[in-house]
């Protein structure tokens, strides 16, 4: 879009001019929730799925029960989220660093909830399966009430290429350092081996994240926290009609309607579907497929350090890149190299352990990497939407939160597909590899294992490629500014 529109003026306008020895302070403050969400999120969903499965004992029944409960509450908060932050009259919900400020407690707490166990769990125990409801429904009710505030932030915070590639440089260091969490986490815990000390490095995780999150609660800044209200629609729309539920209805259209909208939300579910199947599965697969004397305990907790780290340093490489060729080229090239990876591990086949380790590593890389720019179409697709329908502030957290509703499905069934799949071939009744005598069935295991790690990269980046192609918005990094901030 190439059309401006005049803001009004605003001293929080110019907040990402605001530099003192080099350092962009509202940029470090949005960014700090990044390093504090990163460091558990990154833990959570790493371990988690291990943990139920291998060591609580949770049944495939009560899995797939507590994954469909979650899908469900998934999907329908961050719309619920979005309209009322986007909408509401009380600070704490209205303004994002507040919801940011009040939130970051309970989503430290609420993190700690998966790695103490209620009581001593048996095989099966029903018990295990209601833990897992409360933690997942907890966990991300907390987790999207934050991070759907910093997400508006990143839309409001400046409307110039320039200044969002600043955040998302930022955004990427913050979340290098969150994410080295799966590093060390493995390193002191050996893998949970030892469950105690994991358990103690959890707690330091909460602590540290919750006092990263209060920075960005305390110093953050956006134009419209110096609004009185956050007016949605056109001028002159009443207070009632904000928050009528025919006025719901009538945004959630709006933004359903646009096409590039609906086209991202296509590829990102995909992409979502994807990130949860290499962050729940890649240690399991790791474990079975390559062998103990090949690859020790402490170099697999690099490998699956470095899946997280490395990310952000090729995004923060990538740079140059996003300026010249624009964010659409950039992600639609990673689709083409996923696919291409996958076809060539499975030429290859699993007896290359070395290599094996790498593509793992080395996919997790790549998707998680692709998934962190996902924030400037989405940004993009605000402003489509702020000057399309002549709004007085931006729709961010709906259109957020509505893209959520259609993606955020897919992180509930990756883990209950791919566990239904792994049971059909005697993964559950697995105690441990190493006294497995069957080893038939065991290699029958490993075969699907590997034909899972290969094939569903190549089906889903083939997907993405179809659905991302028509998307309209590639030229973006060619306009200074959409806006013009005054």
């Amino acid at each position: 879009m190439r059309s401006r529109l005049r803001q009004s003026p605003s001293p929080a306008s110019d907040s990402m001019r605001q530099v003192m020895f080099g350092i962009h302070h509202n940029a470090l403050a949005y960014a700090m929730t990044t390093l504090g969400a990163g460091m558990m999120n990154s833990i959570f969903s790493f371990y988690y799925v291990k943990l139920f499965l291998n060591k609580y004992k949770i049944s495939e029944g009560a899995f797939h029960q507590s994954q469909v409960v979650y899908m469900i509450w998934n999907a329908v908060n961050d719309p619920l989220f979005g309209y009322i932050q986007d909408n509401s009259r009380v600070p704490c919900f209205s303004k994002r660093r507040l919801s940011i400020l009040y939130g970051a407690p309970f989503y430290a707490l609420t993190f700690l909830l998966a790695w103490f166990p209620w009581r001593s769990y048996e095989a099966g125990d029903w018990l295990s399966g209601v833990h897992l409801i409360v933690t997942l429904c907890a966990f991300d009710g907390m987790l999207t009430f934050v991070l759907l505030a910093q997400c508006a932030l990143f839309a409001e915070i400046s409307t110039h290429h320039e200044n969002r590639l600043t955040l998302i440089k930022y955004n990427q260091v913050a979340s290098l350092i969150g994410s080295s969490s799966v590093l060390f986490c493995g390193l002191v815990s050996e893998n949970m081996e030892n469950f105690g000390y994991f358990q103690s490095f959890t707690v330091v995780v909460a602590v540290l994240a919750c006092t990263c999150m209060l920075y960005t609660g305390f110093h953050s800044l956006s134009p419209y926290d110096c609004l009185g209200s956050k007016g949605t629609g056109e001028e002159g729309q009443g207070d009632e009609a904000a928050l009528s539920l025919s006025s719901v209805f009538c945004m959630t259209k709006q933004i359903l309607t646009q096409k590039d909208f609906m086209i991202f939300v296509t590829m990102n579910f995909f992409q979502v579907f994807l990130l949860a199947f290499c962050n729940n599965f890649t240690m399991i697969f790791a474990e079975h497929l390559i062998p103990q004397n090949v690859l020790p305990s402490f170099v697999k907790s690099i490998m699956y350090g470095a899946g997280f780290i490395c990310p952000q340093l090729l995004v923060l490489s990538s740079q140059n890149l996003l300026r010249t060729l624009g964010y659409y080229r950039v992600i639609l090239f990673t689709f083409y190299v996923e696919a291409g990876a996958a076809v060539v591990m499975f030429i290859l086949g699993p007896q290359h352990y070395y290599i094996l380790a790498l593509f793992l590593t080395g996919n997790m890389v790549l998707i998680q990497a692709s998934f962190s720019l996902f924030n400037l179409p989405l940004a993009d697709i605000i402003d489509a939407d702020l000057f399309k329908h002549k709004r007085s502030t931006p729709l961010s957290s709906m259109v957020f939160g509505t893209n959520a509703l259609f993606t955020k499905p897919a992180q509930s069934l990756a883990p209950m597909v791919v566990v239904s799949i792994l049971n059909q071939v005697g993964y559950e009744k697995l105690e441990d590899i190493a006294t497995v005598s069957d080893q038939g069935s065991l290699q029958e295991l490993h075969d699907v294992m590997f034909y899972l790690v290969c094939l569903v990269p190549v089906c889903v980046a083939a997907l993405q490629i179809l659905a991302w192609t028509p998307y309209s918005i590639r030229e973006s990094h060619t306009v200074d500014a959409k806006y013009i901030e005054t």
